[in-house]
């Protein structure tokens, strides 16, 4: 079979690959589409020490059955392999299980023409839905959950207040859309790369902005900062934007900098929150958000061929990359 394989930092290669073993309770998949997403950039740069090359990388994919009870079914991959009998998988929080994999982590992930998976990673998806927009699926869920949890501990409802997203790659526009869906009543969405920022616009879910600009929104006037970069940076930024009593929920693993204020999160009880990707009930209910077209028309989402992956890399790493996905398909 032919995947794109990470093969050095900031080398990917288009080759031929054995087709994946398939062992007990596992499906073979032939993949329709895969998005590539900020961890894969993350292991391109040579800044993930799980990901050791030459390895398949990506894990937000759909495809088409090829083996087993489900055999021809169209589904989107739950990429999370979790042990499924501690606290956390019984508790409906396998997200946090002790034992979890990601396809494309140490395992071989979906830049490939099939993937071999377990069959309890199989989600249901409508037989028409588009593979493109199924493929968004993961990243549209770990938006959801990053909402959900700031939901939880916000003292107002969503629709109530007003928010910030920082950083315009798909988890921040998914996350600006979110919020918007729930009502929220203003949102601004900071990226420094003015190609993402001019693609934000269309999706019109938010007032974009530069965060090195002079135009920046107020300080310390927001209920709700979602942090999709996650970097020094953005969490000084978080912290000057965030209002007294308001919500932190950070989401972007880009590095592990000082720039939270911890002085003015204690004095004025500002809420701190962590996100790890998501739950099953969030994937499903991505699922039926993407489908039903509850998150706009995703015209800021771009479509390649997997033969030009290598190119799709080099483009996003080089900044050149207007849309804030590229979804790659065999």
């Amino acid at each position: 079979m032919k995947a794109l394989v990470y093969t050095d930092t900031l080398e990917v290669q288009y080759r031929d690959e054995p087709e994946p073993i398939v062992g007990d309770g596992e499906a073979l998949i032939k993949i329709e589409a895969i998005g590539i997403c900020g961890s894969d950039m993350h292991a391109y740069h040579g800044h993930d020490a799980r990901r050791v090359p030459p390895l398949v990388l990506g894990h937000e994919a759909v495809g088409v059955v090829q083996t087993g009870i489900h055999k021809d079914k169209r589904v989107v991959l739950n990429p999370l392999i979790t042990c499924g009998h501690c606290d956390h998988c019984l508790g409906g929080r396998s997200n946090l299980c002790s034992e979890r994999e990601l396809i494309g982590m140490r395992r071989a992930g979906a830049f490939a023409d099939y993937i071999s998976i377990p069959e309890g990673n199989l989600l249901d998806i409508p037989q028409d839905m588009d593979s493109v927009t199924a493929s968004l699926t993961e990243p549209a869920a770990t938006s959801l959950h990053a909402v959900y949890l700031a939901e939880k501990v916000l003292n107002r409802p969503v629709s109530e207040c007003n928010a910030v997203v920082l950083g315009a790659g798909s988890i921040g526009v998914f996350a600006a859309l979110m919020l918007k869906h729930k009502g929220c009543r203003k949102i601004f969405l900071g990226d420094t790369n003015p190609l993402r920022r001019t693609t934000a616009e269309k999706a019109n879910c938010a007032t974009v902005y530069d965060p090195l600009g002079d135009q920046l929104p107020a300080p310390a006037s927001f209920d709700l900062i979602i942090d999709a970069v996650g970097s020094g940076r953005s969490r000084a930024a978080s912290s000057a934007l965030v209002a007294a009593g308001g919500v932190i929920s950070h989401v972007g693993l880009l590095d592990n900098e000082p720039g939270l204020d911890t002085r003015r999160l204690t004095l004025d009880e500002i809420t701190f929150l962590g996100n790890y990707t998501y739950s099953v009930i969030d994937l499903r209910a991505a699922i039926d958000l993407l489908y039903c077209g509850a998150l706009g028309a995703l015209d800021w989402v771009e479509s390649r061929a997997l033969a030009d992956g290598a190119q799709a890399f080099r483009d996003i790493h080089e900044g050149r990359a207007a849309a804030a996905k590229i979804v790659l398909t065999p």
